[in-house]
C-alpha cells in the first residue's frame, strides 16, 4: 500500500457476543474515524469498506443430482479453510471503488473469498463449488453484501451495521476496515469480536468436546428416559 496518508481508528459496539438459550441474533455496530497522521481530519475524500469474517473451518461440499426422480450425492470437494461468516459493507458499490484485482486481493465481496481446496481441483469446478458455498450460506444468513451499508459523516466518522444471525458459529471474528482513495487501499485497521456460548449451552458444548463419552452416555439416558416417560403418559390416558 505504500506510505499511508490516513489513519483509521476503528471500534466495535460489542467485543464479546454471548450466545445463550433463546439467542435470536444481534446487530454489531462497526464505527470509527479517518484521520491524518497528526490526528486531524484527513485532507482527502475516501471510501470505506468493512469486511467482517468469522472463524475459518474445514468443510466438505456435496453436489446433489437427480437420478430417476431421486436426489443422490454426486461430486464433492473439500475446503481446508472457509469462513463460517462473511459480510461486506461499503459506502458505494465495490465496482465503483476499486478494480477487480484489488477487490480480489482484499476480499471485497463474496465472489472474492479466498478458499483453500484440498487436493487438485480444476478451476472451473472450484468456481462451481465456491459459488454453491456462497449461495448456501447466503440463504442461511451467514454471507451478505451491502453496497451502501457504510455511512460516512463529514468525511471523518464512519459507521456500518452488520447483523449476526441466531445460527452464527462461535469463535473469533475479525472486522477489517479499509480506507480507499483513487482506487487504492490507503489505510487499513482491524478489530476483533469473540462470539461464545455461555451458561448451560457452554456447559453442554464443553462436555461434548472434552468428555464425549460422558456426553454420549447422558444423551442415550436422556433419550431412553424421555421415551419411558412418554410411554407412561400414554398408558395412563
Amino acid at each position: 500500500m505504500g506510505q499511508r496518508d490516513a489513519i483509521l481508528v476503528p471500534e466495535v459496539s460489542q467485543h464479546e457476543v454471548a450466545v445463550r438459550q433463546g439467542f435470536t441474533g444481534t446487530e454489531l455496530l462497526l464505527f470509527g474515524a479517518i484521520l491524518d497522521p497528526a490526528g486531524r481530519r484527513a485532507g482527502e475524500s475516501y471510501d470505506i469498506v468493512v469486511v467482517l469474517k468469522g472463524p475459518s473451518q474445514a468443510i466438505r461440499l456435496r453436489e446433489k443430482e437427480q437420478v430417476g426422480g431421486i436426489w443422490i450425492n454426486a461430486d464433492s470437494t473439500d475446503f481446508r479453510s472457509a469462513p463460517a461468516f462473511f459480510a461486506v459493507s461499503s459506502t458505494r458499490p465495490i465496482r465503483e471503488i476499486v478494480d477487480e484485482r484489488t477487490a480480489a486481493i482484499f476480499e471485497f465481496g463474496t465472489r472474492f473469498i479466498q478458499l483453500s481446496p484440498s487436493g487438485i481441483i480444476e478451476s472451473a469446478e472450484q468456481r462451481r463449488f465456491a459459488e454453491g458455498l456462497v449461495d448456501l450460506r447466503r440463504r442461511q444468513g451467514l454471507f451478505s453484501e451491502d453496497e451502501n451499508g457504510v455511512r460516512l459523516s463529514e468525511g471523518v466518522l464512519y459507521q456500518a451495521r452488520i447483523y449476526l444471525p441466531s445460527n452464527v458459529v462461535t469463535g473469533l471474528y475479525t472486522a477489517e476496515t479499509f480506507a480507499v482513495a483513487r482506487g487504492r487501499v490507503i489505510a487499513s485497521a482491524e478489530a476483533q469480536v469473540r462470539v461464545e456460548k455461555v451458561g448451560f449451552e457452554r456447559a453442554i458444548a464443553d462436555m461434548a468436546e472434552r468428555r464425549s463419552l460422558l456426553y454420549g452416555a447422558l444423551a442415550v439416558l436422556l433419550s431412553v428416559g424421555t421415551g419411558w416417560l412418554a410411554g407412561r403418559a400414554f398408558a395412563l390416558i
